[in-house]
């Protein structure tokens, strides 16, 4: 019976390894911190703004794709302290996050991959 015992514990504790492995060691976009430099830059250049909140997952899924390139973007903050959204993204008619403003300034809502954003945009992505 204690080998069973061993055997429970064991099983225990390799799915708890396993649940932090899966929430904490995901593979980062930051490996390369620099790798999107050079396109965020040409993003900004060429108009490209991110409507987004702080409290918002899919905002930050968007900017952890950049790593921190992320500091060349155009990004404007539309929520308040109080998550209530400001005045600039409520003139702006933002209704959703995290919303993209394109250089012909269309406007696409929800998350967009580096390759869209790089055919909406004609930046290149290397």
């Amino acid at each position: 019976m204690a080998f069973y015992k061993w055997v429970l514990l064991a099983g225990v504790i390799v799915i708890a390894v396993a649940s932090i492995a899966l929430v904490f060691g995901g593979v980062t976009p930051t490996a390369n911190a620099s790798l999107y430099d050079d396109f965020a830059k040409c993003l900004n250049e060429k108009g490209v703004k991110m409507y987004g909140a702080f409290w918002c997952s899919h905002c930050n899924n968007q900017k952890a794709l950049f790593g921190s390139s992320w500091s060349y973007m155009n990004y404007i903050e539309c929520s308040n302290a109080d998550s209530s959204q400001n005045k600039v993204c409520s003139e702006a008619g933002i209704t959703g996050y995290p919303t993209w403003e394109l250089p012909n300034g269309q406007r696409m809502q929800g998350e967009l991959t580096l390759d869209q954003l790089s055919k909406l945009s004609n930046c290149t992505l290397r």
